[in-house]
């Protein structure tokens, strides 16, 4: 199956930090991420990562405009 992944990264030298980061908010809500494939983790766990993600960027722009 061909890769049809059409997300252009906007700055791709943030690709490291943000894999980190994403590591980082697995471990704290409590999904056990490996590295490469994770593609056997549940849509639910998936969906609690990306969006504690978001809530943290959020949370840290906010902070930012004050």
């Amino acid at each position: 199956m061909a890769n049809n992944n059409s997300n252009k990264k906007l700055v791709p030298e943030a690709m490291s930090a943000l894999d980190r980061f994403k590591y980082e908010v697995a471990s704290e809500v409590g999904v056990n991420l490996k590295d490469g494939y994770n593609g056997d983790i549940s849509a639910r766990d998936a969906g609690r990562i990306g969006g504690n993600m978001v809530k943290k960027m959020i949370q840290q722009v906010e902070n930012n405009m004050r």
